[in-house]
């Protein structure tokens, strides 16, 4: 492990964060678009998040599984953004442009399937995230200020 390692980790973690709030932010903006370009009511995002395994560990844990992968990560990146499929609140308001004009919904409006509450749940989860994020590169630069102090 090398001595900006853990540094590079909590960078990546970092910047998966900023993406989660980006996404989130969105989220929120978007809580009462009915019309979006691709057509329909705006669909609530979610950031799909997976590690960075280490292809050649450099150390060995009995910690860890040996049929997994052995040694430390890489950090994490965004896997992919997935739009939610479930059907947003239908509100029945035939005089709105985007209200149903025929079938079973004729009069309804669907909105979004954001809930707000939720959104700002993630949205603090995301920001301590981050902020224990750009603790750890502060205290690992600490170590490293330390670690030369001592050599001189």
């Amino acid at each position: 492990m090398g001595m900006f390692t853990s540094i590079n980790v909590a960078a990546t973690g970092m910047s998966v964060e900023r993406l989660r709030t980006d996404v989130i932010s969105n989220n929120i903006a978007n809580a009462t678009s009915t019309r979006t370009q691709e057509g329909g009511c705006y669909k609530k995002q979610t950031v799909i998040i997976e590690p960075i395994a280490s292809k050649n560990p450099v150390w060995r844990s009995p910690f860890v599984d040996s049929s997994m992968d052995n040694g430390p990560g890489q950090g994490v990146r965004v896997r992919e953004i997935v739009k939610d499929t479930e059907q947003g609140r239908m509100v029945y308001d035939p005089g709105h442009p985007d209200a149903a004009k025929s079938g079973p919904y004729k009069g309804y409006v669907e909105y979004p399937n954001v809930n707000i509450v939720d959104e700002m749940v993630n949205l603090i989860g995301a920001n301590r995230a981050y902020e224990a994020n750009s603790s750890v590169i502060q205290g690992g630069k600490e170590m490293f200020a330390a670690a030369l102090e001592i050599g001189r």
